[in-house]
């Protein structure tokens, strides 16, 4: 479908959505128009909302139709043609890179005849980072725009004849017109960091129950002990040599555990030329090299936890460059959260509380709507206990309430 073609129009003529085909069918001062996108931005920033992340993927050849990403993004237009908001959705050959899984869903409806693939995914390539989906220009306004932008979505879906809509890792505003909208809510968990005004990490530790401090403590000691020092880089000081280094870890990692990791060398490249400012890459260094890394992308208020490598194997030092030390600057910086990605409920362990995650789900044909609502009414309770298990088996000592106020 060729960029800016008109799917369908809205409220009777008064609203039209067109689809785009990739982000930079936007103009930059469009899309940092959209809520969210840009630091000054008194509703807050996400970075991966941000014009340089998702051009940056485009470009770079991560999410293109080549990886199995076309750029399906719905653009709101009102009356007079003027631009009002958007989604950031791609059709989808497969079901990679998305975190929010539907692999059983795809195999149960192909088996019985159907065809799943292509599907529209809303979300942010690679990234399960929960954020605005339902982009509005302002507030005022906002309920009515998303409200129009969730009718778009399921409308394109039926011309377009593909199977579903999959709007994962939304805010919970997005989910509640979404939900209003008649799309299926799924639920799920990750693991948090809350900074309740900590001056410092031993301020943090102080919370926790004897037992467990002296464990992180441990651990940390230990973690550094074959001589490791650790490096906060960001903005100017991230050279190329630096991403080349943390590269080499992602791709010796990423090979190894997921078999094919998704970003390539060009997009940090990109990334560091456009938003340097919003990265900090957390280096270990043993012997005068590096040999283990973490990327985190830093929003107004939250420290993104995002991808780790190491050319080399030291015990708990997967814990201290992703976990410990992302405390350490979300402390030192006055963020109120740091987001440590999807799963692991190791994280408990060292003070990330369990956060339910929410997306939200348009299914065309009727008979896997109504599998997949039942199964849905299911896993959510099976969600809802398991965060209440693991409630009550935090590290923090009795009274320290860690959720998020």
């Amino acid at each position: 479908m060729a960029d800016q073609t008109e799917a369908r129009k809205l409220a009777d003529g008064e609203l039209a959505v067109r689809i785009a085909t990739s982000i930079g069918a936007f103009t930059k001062k469009e899309w940092q128009s959209l809520s969210g996108t840009t630091r000054n931005d008194p509703a807050g920033y996400n970075p991966f909302l941000s014009y340089e992340f998702l051009t940056s993927l485009e470009e770079s050849g991560c999410a293109v139709p080549r990886t199995g990403w076309q750029g399906q993004h719905l653009r709101l237009e009102d009356a007079s043609g003027a631009f009002i908001g958007a989604v950031p959705c791609y059709a989808k050959s497969h079901s990679q890179g998305e975190y929010v899984f539907d692999y059983g869903w795809a195999d149960a409806f192909e088996r019985a005849g159907g065809r799943y693939y292509p599907k529209l995914q809303v979300s942010v390539p690679f990234t399960p980072v929960t954020g605005p989906r339902l982009l509005s220009r302002s507030c005022e306004g906002s309920t009515q725009v998303k409200t129009a932008l969730a009718a778009g979505l399921k409308l394109v879906t039926d011309r377009l004849d593909v199977s579903s809509a999959h709007v994962t890792f939304a805010r919970a505003d997005d989910i509640a017109v979404l939900n209003e909208a008649g799309f299926l809510i799924r639920t799920d968990q990750q693991f948090h960091f809350f900074n309740k005004g900590y001056r410092s990490y031993a301020d943090f530790l102080d919370t926790l129950a004897s037992r467990k401090r002296k464990a992180l403590k441990r651990e940390r000691r230990e973690a550094l002990s074959a001589g490791i020092t650790i490096d906060w880089l960001s903005g100017k000081d991230i050279t190329e040599s630096a991403w080349d280094d943390f590269f080499t870890f992602y791709m010796d990692t990423g090979g190894r555990k997921w078999g094919r990791p998704y970003l390539n060398r060009k997009f940090f490249s990109l990334i560091g030329e456009r938003m340097a400012e919003d990265v900090l890459l957390v280096m270990a260094k043993r012997s005068g090299r590096y040999v283990a890394g973490a990327i985190n992308f830093i929003g107004s208020d939250a420290l993104y936890g995002r991808n780790w490598g190491c050319i080399e194997d030291h015990p708990f030092l997967h814990f201290e460059v992703c976990y410990h030390q992302a405390i350490d600057f979300a402390i030192e910086r006055g963020l109120k959260v740091v987001e440590a990605g999807a799963q692991g409920e190791h994280k408990l362990a060292r003070g990330y509380m369990p956060v339910t995650m929410q997306s939200a789900h348009y299914i065309s044909h009727p008979g896997l709507r109504r599998a997949v609502a039942d199964y849905l009414q299911r896993e959510r309770r099976e969600v809802a206990h398991m965060g209440e298990y693991l409630e009550a088996h935090s590290p923090f000592r009795r009274g320290e309430r860690q959720d998020e106020e």
